[in-house]
């Protein structure tokens, strides 16, 4: 009868989640359509429809299939790979608090992106497809620094010490940033300030391309490691008792949440918050087990990004960086979380 009973509720838990995937793809649809109809030039759902089959005017072609559509996708991309890098990392270091921008992953990424935009010019189709691999390689060293300073032999990594790491990692990397922008032209520094606010920069097609393969290998790959991450909730201990390979598990979660990071990074700016928010809201909506978190983790952000870029299109009518609205819900829920933390 208890087994009965269990798998009943299994099976509740399972067509929820189910139904909450559904909805949160309905929505990213709903934002999608309002995406192609909104922007400087607005174009009605008629008109959208008219040229996404080949009988719009040679403009209307060129605002949507040119500048409207690729910067969508990549808002979808970055924000579902955002999001799981975040979602990857709370379950790692079991630290609710943890995201790829308050750590400062984002950063690293970014110093070397801007290392690179500032001093090489990123007009030819090579220095577009070298990007995600410059920022996975600054990623990469902001998180092995963060996780060196933040093990402690015995005990794993400590979650409060990754924390203050991460935000001091993060502040000094910021800093170097600011400093390397008072050598640059004002043409440059137009283009790094608004990089540090979160924008939605790469919005061609040769990005979407360049960010592709990243998503393609990492995204299954975490996927795959859904029950992996459920053990590694358990404590090192019990995951070890379980006969998982703790330390070799976490190491190629923590890489594939870097490089998910990095890459993302890279095209979009330094969009913070998205893989705390992410998580966190998908959790609330399917609960703590990562065969559906993930997923639904991956959803939430994609939503995120998608309206966060779509309303600083429209409102006031000019360019808002989308990590700046992102910030605005960022912030305060941050705040919200760690004054509940232990």
């Amino acid at each position: 009868m208890g087994s009965s009973t269990l798998a009943g509720a299994e099976r509740k838990k399972r067509t929820k989640s189910t139904i909450v995937m559904i909805v949160l793809g309905a929505l990213i649809i709903t934002a999608f359509i309002i995406s192609m109809n909104t922007g400087y030039i607005r174009l009605s759902p008629l008109e959208v429809l008219r040229t996404f089959f080949g009988g719009g005017t040679a403009k209307q072609e060129l605002i949507l299939f040119e500048f409207r559509l690729p910067r969508i996708v990549i808002s979808i991309m970055v924000g579902a790979g955002l999001a799981l890098s975040g979602c990857i990392l709370q379950g790692v270091s079991r630290n609710a608090l943890a995201d790829p921008g308050i750590l400062g992953i984002n950063a690293g990424a970014g110093l070397v992106v801007m290392l690179f935009v500032s001093y090489f010019p990123t007009t030819t189709a090579a220095p577009v497809f070298l990007l995600p691999i410059l920022a996975l390689i600054g990623s990469s060293l902001a998180a092995f620094l963060i996780y060196v300073l933040s093990y402690k032999k015995g005990e794993g990594i400590m979650p409060t010490r990754m924390l203050l790491t991460g935000i001091g990692v993060a502040a000094g990397i910021s800093a170097a940033m600011i400093v390397l922008t008072l050598r640059l032209s004002p043409e440059k520094y137009q283009f790094v300030a608004t990089w540090m606010a979160g924008s939605i920069w790469g919005s061609n097609w040769k990005f979407v391309t360049a960010l592709l393969p990243f998503l393609a290998i990492l995204v299954p790959l975490v996927l795959y490691k859904a029950r992996v991450l459920n053990v590694l909730n358990l404590g090192d201990q019990t995951a070890s008792g379980l006969g998982a390979p703790v330390e070799r598990e976490r190491l190629i979660l923590l890489a594939a949440a870097v490089g998910l990071a990095g890459s993302c990074v890279s095209v979009s700016g330094g969009i913070g918050f998205v893989g705390l928010i992410g998580p966190h809201l998908a959790r609330r909506l399917v609960g703590p087990k990562h065969q559906f978190l993930l997923p639904a983790s991956a959803l939430v952000g994609s939503l995120l990004v998608l309206v966060a870029d779509t309303l600083g299109r429209v409102i006031l009518s000019s360019e808002i960086p989308a990590g700046i609205l992102v910030a605005i819900l960022g912030a305060p829920y941050f705040l919200y979380l760690l004054s509940r933390s232990k």
